[in-house]
């Protein structure tokens, strides 16, 4: 219940950050929570995260929805500090189609092989994150506002991905990665 009451004071805190600004999302904070979740590529991404990490069960399920945010932070620092990373949008866009795959697959790898694979993606997630900062705001509002949507992601991810201790829950997660894989492919032939 109290994890409830977070996630919805989180919510109601951003509705009311934007009912304040006349161009819409914008601004510190609650740009930065929104920049994740109005991004259909970041959103795959990122609950493909909580995904796997429920398909691998513990100690993954929490290994890696805390390995993608303090990454990501890292690479977030490189955008705003202007460091270029190559193949952004392709990075972001192959995160969608492996971590799908990862999911459809059930694919079972070391924890510390599947935590670099998820550490390599959240790079190009932050760095994308990191460009975007509108200059006007501030890089830590923005960053914990990124972060924080980032790690609902995750949750909704494993809340979903939860549904494997059931037969038909099997079938619906591995078919939901198979869609993220889909949405990867289609992200990439974009990227490219």
């Amino acid at each position: 219940m109290r994890y409830f009451a977070l996630l919805a004071s989180l919510i109601l805190l951003s509705q009311t950050a934007m009912a304040h600004e006349a161009s819409g999302v914008a601004g510190g904070f609650s740009s930065g929570f929104m920049h994740p979740i109005l991004g259909w590529d970041h959103v795959a991404a990122m609950v493909a995260v909580g995904l796997w990490g429920a398909v691998l069960g513990q100690p993954a399920l929490w290994v890696l929805p805390v390995t993608f945010p303090l990454v990501m932070a890292f690479g977030g620092a490189l955008g705003v500090a202007g460091i270029p990373l190559p193949g952004v949008e392709v990075g972001i866009a192959l995160s969608a189609l492996v971590l799908g795959v990862m999911v459809l697959t059930a694919a079972r790898p070391p924890l510390w092989l599947a935590a670099v694979i998820v550490a390599a993606f959240a790079i190009f997630h932050g760095h994308a994150h990191g460009t975007e900062l509108p200059h006007a705001v501030s890089p830590l509002a923005y960053s914990i506002g990124f972060v924080l949507s980032t790690g609902m992601l995750h949750m909704c991810g494993i809340a979903f991905g939860l549904l494997t201790r059931f037969k038909a829950g099997t079938v619906a997660v591995r078919a939901g990665g198979g869609l993220v894989g889909l949405a990867g492919v289609l992200f990439l032939i974009r990227a490219i």
